[in-house]
């Protein structure tokens, strides 16, 4: 048996039914598809996830993931499903739940349902990524698109400075140095007592990087990435 096959790993969707910048985001159509069916089928296809289920507080998410064939049975409580909750809070909440009906997993897969653009493979490529490596937790990443030699950081003075310094031979982005990520937030992965223990995902020097393409790792946050997306699909699809 592989190590993959040896363990337990579960998909979990969080997905509550607020939002700020799109209302009702998690259902929000994009190209006539829930924003969020885009994670259900991905997860389903996914053959490295033994269980796919979903947290939500909001009985509309949860009868459309049932219909997709998420596992619904767990509720999230309503305190946790506010603008100010954290997703730390989240988590722990779901893995108690589990510990108490025996389905404790050993790897555990936070899909959020903003990355409509991930797919089955990289979710595949991920895990299996994450098991040769016998890491604690791993996050997916993308080349940063802004770089950090044309970026700056402004104090409450109105001082700036790049956030960092080229070498005097880099003229051309050519040059640049390639080595600075973006957290993209489409895959995170941990394993549920290293999670339980430090209380987050990403801890700076241990966690793992999982590199995506840019598209792959696209976050839905406002309205305008819903265009973006689209034009994507659009393409694809002609």
């Amino acid at each position: 048996m592989s190590k993959l096959q040896a363990k337990k790993v579960l998909g979990l969707i969080p997905a509550r039914g607020g939002s700020k910048g799109i209302p009702k985001k998690n259902l929000f159509p994009i190209m006539a598809k829930p924003l969020a069916q885009y994670t259900f089928e991905a997860a389903k296809e996914c053959a490295a996830l033994h269980h796919v289920m979903i947290s939500s507080e909001d009985e509309e998410i949860l009868h459309f993931a049932q219909l997709h064939g998420i596992d619904t049975r767990y509720r999230r409580p309503r305190e946790l499903g506010s603008d100010f909750s954290k997703t730390a809070d989240v988590v722990e909440d779901v893995l108690n739940w589990l510990e108490k009906v025996g389905e404790y997993p050993d790897v555990l897969v936070l899909l959020q349902p903003t990355s409509p653009l991930r797919s089955a493979d990289d979710i595949e490529h991920a895990i299996n990524k994450f098991i040769e490596l016998e890491a604690d937790s791993m996050v997916s990443v993308h080349k940063m698109t802004e770089h950090p030699y044309k970026s700056m950081y402004r104090d409450e003075e109105g001082d700036w400075r790049y956030l960092a310094k080229p070498s005097e031979k880099a003229h051309r982005r050519q040059d640049y140095d390639d080595n600075y990520f973006t957290v993209n937030g489409a895959l995170y992965l941990v394993k549920p007592d290293w999670f339980r223990k430090h209380k987050t995902f990403v801890i700076e020097g241990e966690t793992e990087l999982f590199e995506m393409s840019p598209i792959a790792g696209m976050d839905v946050d406002e309205l305008v990435d819903v265009f973006k997306v689209e034009a994507y699909l659009k393409m694809l699809s002609n």
